[in-house]
């Protein structure tokens, strides 16, 4: 199958040319990258010039759902059957890209979350955002019957027909927790497997306690208002 992986950047001049080598270096057979440069101020788009990188600069900055969805959208449009959300920041390891496309190839699954949460190894992010995590976790259980541990992974694979869903339909604000809401309620088969994650690699996380409360609170709002925007979902459980 083929296969794209989608690496969303935003002012990752420190990290993006590191990412892309551990990308070449561990991608499976028929794998591809795009890097969405989501109109950077930094020196991203002169870095991957240099670097002879495949990427696409975005006139305008769309966020993390626009960028992500970009890449959808360009997976679509050229045929992938698969295609891998993958971070430019270095906290994703490309040595899990093929534990991510396995269940897909199987027929599995229509999705995969590639979880911290599993074997609990690698970077477990703050206690204040894991509380989180877990708050989302079972709200999401509850709107849709889906239970997901790690539903703020970045790091996660889809098949054609959910590539063809997020190319015209992604959320842009909250895209990891809606996206598996979204899935949910159109009856996707959702699986986890274990990944290790690292600490951010370089450059400066918008996070913070503050900022970290006041996601869960707009995500959690977000959540509800989409489940009862997009009718019923399904209850494993």
């Amino acid at each position: 199958m083929r296969t794209l992986v989608i690496v969303p950047a935003y002012n990752e001049e420190q990290n993006i040319v590191k990412t892309i080598l551990d990308i070449q270096t561990h991608q499976p057979a028929n794998t591809e990258y795009l890097v969405i440069n989501d109109c950077s101020t930094d020196q991203t788009a002169t870095v991957l010039k240099q670097a002879g990188a495949n990427y696409l600069n975005l006139p305008i900055n769309l966020g993390i759902g626009g960028g992500v969805q970009t890449g959808y959208r360009y997976a679509m449009e050229h045929g992938y059957d698969i295609a891998i959300q993958f971070d430019g920041d270095g906290q994703h390891d490309a040595r899990y890209l093929k534990d991510l496309i396995a269940p897909i190839e199987s027929g599995q699954a229509d999705v995969v979350i590639g979880s911290r949460f599993i074997k609990k190894e690698g970077f477990q992010s703050t206690g204040l955002r894991r509380l989180g995590i877990n708050f989302l976790s079972s709200l999401i259980h509850i709107l849709c019957g889906v239970k997901v541990r790690d539903v703020t992974s970045g790091m996660r694979a889809v098949n054609r027909r959910m590539i063809e869903q997020f190319a015209v339909d992604y959320a842009q604000d909250y895209p990891e927790p809606e996206a598996i809401l979204a899935a949910g309620l159109a009856g996707a088969k959702i699986e986890e497997v274990p990944v290790q994650m690292r600490e951010r690699q370089g450059g400066v996380s918008s996070i913070n306690p503050v900022r970290s409360v006041y996601y869960m609170i707009k995500v959690s709002l977000a959540l509800i208002l989409f489940r009862f925007t997009r009718g019923r979902g399904r209850r494993d459980d």
